[in-house]
């Protein structure tokens, strides 16, 4: 429990990725309002933050069992926390990124708060996916067009330290063509000042 919500969780140390926390995204299926959102991966070490995720889900099941579920629970309610080791919903690896963690993605119609350790607003370039932080998140309960679940809405975000970023793929020029590039041709690093040929 946070803060004396049984639905609430202020995580451990953890890795962010996919990090739309500046900017909301529109969802991948192009269905629905851009959101901000960001998937957060638990080291599996921390058990304590596991455990308070799992307390505030089951909170967030037995609410909803009265406002969203009609008085019965499903037997087998849809669930934001997946197993880094494992695959995807949709039966997809996980990146290297996720091995030994916990996976889970959080978001919100809202722009999250988020700081360095002084509680100073970030600026937008220091904020990225591979950073590490500690960020609350919130449970809640849901059933849309049949489909009847646990979702898990963003809160604030404080910045730990650095981290290498996640680029989803992206890489330099360098890494894209090692081997292509002729480093003969390359421009120096200081080139020469233009000379003006009106100069006396």
């Amino acid at each position: 429990m946070y803060q004396n919500d049984t639905q609430k969780v202020l995580t451990g140390e953890v890795r962010l990725s996919y990090a739309a926390l500046v900017q909301p995204r529109a969802p991948q299926s192009g269905v629905g309002e851009p959101k901000y959102s960001v998937t957060i991966l638990i080291p599996k070490t921390d058990t304590a933050t596991k455990a308070a995720i799992d307390a505030a889900m089951r909170a967030a099941a037995q609410e909803a069992v009265s406002t969203k579920w009609g008085g019965v629970a499903p037997p087998q309610p849809k669930h934001p926390l997946h197993d880094g080791d494992g695959v995807r919903p949709s039966g997809e690896a996980f990146g290297e990124e996720c091995k030994g963690h916990w996976v889970i993605t959080a978001s919100s119609k809202n722009k999250p708060g988020v700081v360095n350790e002084y509680g100073v607003e970030l600026l937008p370039t220091d904020i990225y996916s591979g950073m590490y932080g500690r960020v609350t998140i919130r449970f809640f309960g849901y059933s849309n067009s049949g489909n009847k679940g646990i979702g898990c809405g963003l809160g604030n975000v404080l910045k730990t330290r650095d981290g290498e970023p996640l680029s989803a793929g992206n890489t330099s020029p360098d890494v894209d063509f090692a081997g292509i590039i002729n480093p003969a041709f390359a421009a120096p690093a200081n080139p020469p000042a233009p000379q003006n040929p009106w100069a006396m």
